[in-house]
């Protein structure tokens, strides 16, 4: 039980009982999105929902018996279900089977230097272990105020699993679902918490048996590129970085964005000058796969343009060759939403991975043409 001036999480899809007596709500809560009653006479909040599930689409039935929703986890797609009010979940016939999965979720955690916990979940491929440890992709979420917690299609860590990838999901500071305590440690201060947050939990992930430490790449897309930016200039200690629709200079960013009120809200002027990640443009030695759309209206494709000329521009080979690429859509905008299109971004980068880390020649996906 929590009073609700004590609990500090984000509710969201209200829906009340019958008898008005409590509201129904879903919150993030620590790498889940659990269904939460919200007593209407007492503010007492009481978690509905205590497995791994994500619920969304949620509404309460006629008779106030139950709630209808929509469950998903890391691990699972979206299904039906109905849930009574004492929690008990039962499963409801979807359209599809869930499919078989090429791995096993776990869980890593760790605390950050500041003594807060952290947590984050691991993907690790079918026969991993001691002796065949699985190479380490760590996949850095967007928003940034969201959370690894239910499933995706488009982001789906998956398909790197089938590639033989352990595929770590962080939640670092600006995550939701961990209390407002665990936003403010990085709001406004994208390049501080939010970046040890994600080595400390990398460093935790490498330490397990079942992970190659010596094999290590990182991706994100939006937020999470602009932390693969970060990374990408603070340290060498990955192979390849993915960054997809990714910010880079944030006063320019700023000003281009169909979307400046949410980030002036946050960052100042002084802020913005600190957390760019384009003032760290000469420390960057990683091989990057910079990935942008042209119909990017949330981070214009400006951001990408100049990420691949400051990359370009500081290239060191003697015969002018550089080791980053370019994967650019014209007709996509901040999500890559044709199917087609989608299966070169992921042929792209997993060609772009196992040229890196595993040393594989560079062949250029068919798809490409």
């Amino acid at each position: 039980m929590y009073k609700r001036q004590s609990w500090d999480r984000w509710p969201s899809g209200g829906s009340w009982l019958p008898d008005s007596s409590a509201l129904i709500v879903e919150a993030d809560h620590d790498g889940r999105g659990p269904l939460w009653r919200v007593d209407a006479e007492s503010g007492e909040v009481t978690r509905l929902t205590g497995d791994d599930g994500t619920y969304t689409d949620f509404e309460v039935a006629p008779d106030g018996s139950a709630v209808y929703a929509l469950r998903s986890a890391i691990d699972s797609p979206p299904l039906p279900v109905r849930v009574a009010l004492d929690g008990t979940i039962t499963h409801l016939a979807g359209p599809a089977e869930a499919p078989e999965l090429p791995g096993t979720l776990t869980e890593v955690t760790t605390t950050a230097a500041d003594g807060t916990p952290l947590r984050a979940w691991l993907a690790v491929p079918h026969g991993a272990g001691p002796d065949a440890p699985a190479p380490l992709l760590l996949w850095i979420h967007g928003g940034p105020l969201s959370s690894w917690n239910g499933w995706s299609w488009r982001w789906c860590p998956w398909l790197a699993v089938t590639q033989g990838y352990a595929v770590l999901l962080p939640d670092p500071a600006l995550s939701t679902g961990y209390g407002n305590e665990f936003l403010r440690r990085g709001w406004g201060k994208w390049g501080a918490a939010p970046y040890t947050d994600l080595m400390s939990l990398t460093d935790a992930a490498e330490a397990r048996a079942d992970v190659d430490e010596t094999r290590t790449a990182a991706m994100g897309g939006s937020f999470g590129g602009y932390m693969a930016n970060w990374i990408a200039g603070h340290t060498d200690r990955f192979a390849a970085i993915v960054t997809h629709a990714s910010l880079w200079a944030l006063d320019q960013m700023w000003a281009t964005t169909d979307h400046p009120y949410y980030w002036v809200r946050e960052m100042t002027e002084e802020a913005i000058a600190v957390n760019t990640p384009h003032r760290f443009a000469d420390e960057i030695t990683t091989p990057m796969l910079v990935i942008h759309g042209d119909k990017d209206y949330r981070v214009p494709i400006g951001e990408g343009l100049r990420l691949w000329w400051d990359l370009l521009s500081r290239s060191k080979a003697e015969d002018g060759s550089s080791p980053h690429k370019f994967l650019f859509f014209p007709d996509e905008n901040h999500w890559i939403l044709t199917p087609g299109h989608a299966k070169v971004w992921y042929e792209t980068a997993f060609a772009f991975l196992a040229h890196h880390v595993h040393g594989k020649p560079w062949q250029r996906p068919d798809l490409l043409g």
